[in-house]
């Protein structure tokens, strides 16, 4: 019996999808022979996430198309706090933001909202203070739209923290803290605050990442794969657990983007079909059947996010 699988955190959006890598077209779109790869797999819905304003309206236009297999997030990433900073009119922007997802979700196709919170491993991209400025007008916003929220924390459990926690009684629907890669206290603290915990190979780096992975209870997990980003490579401590399971991984051939082959994945750039990887080795971590961890996955993503 084939796993139900769902990847709560699939940038469709991104350019590489469409064969531009860094600005230039390398190759041609090839995001429908993704998403049928993601199907082969077993897995039947995915969030597409949105980043900034103009992604999150792709990634509604995405959705749209694919009716029943793809939904979408809308928010600005802490990475892209910027472009609300540095807009004409910031407060045009959020109130554009707020009326995209407010249609989306009464039409069905918004699930969450995000990609919002934190990331101070990355300050180069948008000051703390920024981040944080940008990161609590947008939980106004979650307060009045009543979506579960899709959370990025990074290197901010603190800030992280004492932004959220005042804010829990407004927040009943909580939301997942996706591609987490903190420490094992920090998930026990977002647990205890009620969020739901999302593992991507980024979550599985490290042996330390292995130890958090294995302590996630099992309600309240979710599978992701952040495509194109974090695949699991050799050189993670995930690859080893990986390899030495008795399924086989099906995944498709992959080609250098140079030499692009129709029906290939693109090597290095991860896809939703990857996802049964990270599915295969939390399953392993925490000794129990594949079909098992893919179903009370599917089970706790169904119970956020609605069918």
């Amino acid at each position: 019996m084939m796993n139900r699988l769902y990847d709560i955190g699939a940038n469709l959006t991104d350019s590489m999808f469409s064969g531009k890598y860094h600005g230039k077209q390398v190759h041609e779109a090839d995001i429908e022979d993704v998403i049928e790869r993601a199907k082969d797999q077993g897995v039947e819905k995915m969030l597409v996430t949105g980043s900034n304003l103009d992604e999150s309206r792709t990634a509604i236009e995405l959705a749209e198309a694919h009716k029943n297999l793809l939904y979408a997030t809308v928010g600005v990433h802490p990475c892209h706090a910027l472009d609300i900073e540095n807009s004409l009119d910031p407060t045009k922007y959020l109130a554009e933001l707020e009326s995209l997802a407010s249609e989306g979700k009464n039409l069905g196709t918004v699930k969450a909202f995000g990609e919002i919170g934190l990331d101070y491993d990355r300050l180069h991209y948008a000051p703390a203070d920024i981040q944080r400025k940008y990161f609590e007008l947008q939980l106004d916003i979650a307060e009045r739209l009543n979506l579960p929220l899709f959370l990025h924390s990074r290197a901010c459990a603190s800030d992280f923290e004492a932004i959220l926690r005042p804010r829990l009684p407004r927040l009943p629907r909580r939301g997942v803290v996706h591609s987490f890669t903190g420490t094992l206290d920090e998930m026990k603290v977002l647990l205890a605050l009620g969020f739901s915990i999302g593992i991507n190979g980024c979550s599985l780096k490290t042996q330390d990442n292995l130890r958090v992975a294995s302590a996630v209870p099992l309600d309240r997990i979710m599978l992701e794969t952040d495509a194109p980003w974090c695949e699991i490579r050799p050189s993670h401590a995930s690859s080893k657990i990986l390899n030495n399971q008795p399924q086989t991984i099906s995944l498709p051939k992959s080609a250098k983007k140079e030499k692009f082959t129709k029906g290939l994945m693109v090597k290095g750039r991860c896809e939703p079909c990857a996802v049964i990887q990270v599915a295969i080795v939390v399953a392993a971590l925490k000794g129990i059947p594949v079909q098992e961890l893919c179903t009370a996955a599917w089970d706790n993503t169904i119970a956020m996010f609605g069918s």
